[in-house]
């Protein structure tokens, strides 16, 4: 009786890693490799932006020296587009405008008001280019 035991539970363990490498066989491959998202440069620059913004804010807050405009900033009027967007007219008038008006908040008496004015330049352009971020961006405004 114990060998009829074993041997049945031989075959049933053999059929089974059978029917396993079947079924492995005749599964689909996957129809595409998977492709890594790669920012463009627009993007970087404007994760870079957000950054240097975040940190401007808090110096605007606690009434510290904010230094210079970074140079870097002068890039989003040649900084490579996201795959499917277009450097037209609009954006390059938006990002003109959004310039100016980061470059105000160094120069300005108002640092606050002037800061809140660039944070609605961003979000100006992003409701017509790319909405993706508003809600991000709208973090940047201060009380």
């Amino acid at each position: 009786m114990k060998y009829f035991v074993l041997i049945l539970s031989v075959l049933f363990i053999s059929c089974n890693q059978n029917k396993t490498e079947e079924e492995n066989s005749t599964c689909e491959k996957p129809k595409a490799d998977f492709e890594m998202y790669e920012a463009s440069e627009m993007a970087t620059l404007m994760e870079q932006m957000y950054v240097h913004n975040k940190q401007l804010r808090e110096k605007i807050i606690k009434k510290d020296s904010l230094g210079e405009m970074p140079k870097y900033f002068l890039k989003i009027s040649e900084a490579t587009m996201t795959k499917g967007k277009d450097r037209d007219d609009f954006f390059n008038t938006k990002s003109g405008f959004f310039l100016k008006t980061q470059s105000e908040v160094y120069n300005s008496k108002n640092t606050k008001e002037s800061f809140n004015t660039m944070v609605d330049a961003c979000i100006s352009c992003h409701e017509v280019k790319c909405g993706g971020p508003i809600a991000r961006i709208k973090t940047l405004y201060i009380k």
